[in-house]
């Protein structure tokens, strides 16, 4: 009989982790979770000596199924973390100095007849109507504003239901709390630096590692988890950075903690600045503050300043520095190395997306996970997949600064008038023709996103979609009203965010003020 050439020789039987972190503890719980058969040893390189960065406190609505495929409870989590939770993110300054808006999670009113609400809404605000602003018709904008929250029930009927919702919580303590969930699951943890990476003289791939200690950790599969030194996929592959600093020309970044003000907000706000912004990010035990700048454009000291004071409570420690280069590697996955967070990428943290980059790319890689050898099919396949991801990102930030009507500096003039990627000119166009977005592939920011930053920062389009004009103007004017109302109606009645907090078992009462992550060797 023909063999299928199916056996145990084929079967990928080592993966190695490199560096901890929250992105190496998420590919490590994620894979201890589903791959750590007995048939596969699956280890994790960390060293105690080198620091993380430890600054994605904010995520946005997938975690939550990444959590629930490792069978974490919310509560549980929430406690552990510190964390607290979010319904969108308040950008403040951005179209012009003094506006505000938020950009939340979930859908904006409710479609007529399989027209979008949106079509509605600007067609009402053209013809004079007292439509309000955008958020008044989201359940999740209408929560923040009134700092409330409630977990919508399975089968809920009421507008709760449209509730949706991502977390804040500590990275540092996630990544500690995910390293108990891998270590109690068999992942092999293993202290020290490594010195040394040997690499097949045929196929070229990563065979070995070698520790400061002399010990030598083979693998069939390393994932890269070092941050953006990139120890394997660069210093060892050779890989290759794609910039996009032309479009992102933040690349440096302050990070301090502060006392909580008060009761947390359930949002993140960003507030933009003379050549960046400045991200608030309330947890349960402190604020996470920082200041994103573009050094062509400020010094560290005038940041520095600029961070300290418009802190809302007293710092906890000196603001801590970070480097980073807004772009990609031009191939997250090469050889027999799967790069993933800062190594294999870094888009800055204005719509919360660091955390969820590292979690599709453990998705990507659970979907083409591969036996031996390697097959280039599922290895492009993968790099094609992960570059939609960035890309689309990429452009959805960008979006943010080029949708400005500022000029009061050098900055804001420069990523005002700046040229942007052909797909976000494509999709700025369709907006401001007939307040269309088209969606390419499964793109991770949909229609209300994009809706949210265009009508947040002043883009209206020149007109609407004809197809809006096909329904009776009184009583589209009257659903609205009525629509505008029952969310700012049931939001006022949803308990208090801490309060939730407390009454689902998801408040750490310990009153201590945690001090933050340790400096980071970047």
């Amino acid at each position: 009989m023909r063999s299928n050439g199916i056996g145990n020789a084929d079967r990928l039987a080592r993966v190695v982790v490199v560096g901890g972190g929250t992105a190496g503890w998420m590919a490590a719980a994620a894979l201890s979770r589903f791959f750590n058969d007995g048939r596969r040893t699956i280890t994790l390189i960390e060293s105690d000596a080198i620091g993380t960065v430890g600054v994605g406190e904010a995520t946005i609505p997938p975690i939550r199924s990444f959590n629930a495929m490792l069978d974490i409870t919310e509560a549980e989590f929430l406690r552990e973390t510190r964390g607290t939770y979010k319904l969108g993110i308040e950008f403040v300054n951005w179209g012009r100095i003094g506006d505000r808006y938020i950009h939340p999670f979930g859908n904006f009113g409710q479609d007529f007849h399989g027209i979008p609400f949106h079509q509605l809404y600007l067609r009402e605000q053209a013809r004079g109507g007292a439509v309000g602003a955008i958020g008044d018709y989201s359940m999740s904008a209408a929560a923040a504003r009134s700092g409330r929250f409630a977990r919508p029930a399975a089968g809920a009927q009421s507008l709760v239901k449209e509730l949706a919702y991502a977390y804040h919580f500590d990275a540092g303590l996630y990544a500690a709390y995910l390293r108990r969930l891998a270590e109690r699951q068999g992942i092999c943890r293993v202290e020290g630096t490594i010195v040394h990476v040997t690499r097949d003289g045929e196929s070229g791939d990563v065979a070995s590692l070698t520790l400061d200690n002399g010990t030598i950790i083979p693998g069939d599969l390393f994932i890269d988890c070092s941050g953006f030194r990139g120890l394997l996929i660069e210093e060892a592959l050779e890989t290759g950075y794609e910039d996009w600093s032309r479009w992102l020309p933040m690349d440096r970044a302050l990070a301090v903690p502060s006392r909580t003000p008060g009761p947390p907000d359930p949002f993140t706000r960003a507030t933009a600045h003379t050549a960046g912004w400045q991200w608030r990010i309330p947890l349960q035990h402190r604020t996470g503050n920082g200041h994103v700048y573009s050094s062509a454009f400020m010094d560290e000291e005038s940041a520095r300043d600029i961070l300290l004071a418009n802190l809302e409570s007293e710092p906890l420690a000196e603001p801590r520095g970070l480097r980073f280069l807004t772009g990609m590697r031009r191939k997250a996955w090469n050889h027999n190395v799967v790069a993933l967070g800062l190594a294999s990428g870094f888009i800055e943290p204005l719509e919360s997306t660091s955390i969820h980059l590292v979690q599709n790319g453990i998705a990507r890689l659970f979907a083409l996970f591969p036996d031996m050898p390697i097959s280039p099919i599922e290895r492009d396949e993968y790099n094609r997949g992960m570059r939609d991801v960035f890309e689309d990102v990429r452009n959805f930030v960008i979006l943010h600064y080029k949708a400005t009507a500022r000029e009061d500096s050098e900055f804001w003039r420069y990523v005002k008038h700046m040229d942007v990627p052909d797909s976000l000119t494509r999709k700025m166009a369709l907006w401001q023709h007939r307040g269309r977005v088209l969606r390419d592939n499964a793109e991770l920011f949909s229609l209300p996103s994009w809706i949210a930053v265009m009508l947040g920062q002043n883009i209206w389009p020149e007109a609407h979609d004809p197809i809006a004009d096909t329904l009776d103007e009184a009583k589209v004017a009257a659903a609205m009203a009525q629509m505008r109302e029952a969310y700012r109606e049931t939001a006022a009645k949803l308990p208090v965010h801490e309060a939730f907090l407390r009454q689902s078992g998801s408040w750490h009462d310990d009153g201590v003020q945690v001090a933050p992550p340790r400096a980071v060797n970047a």
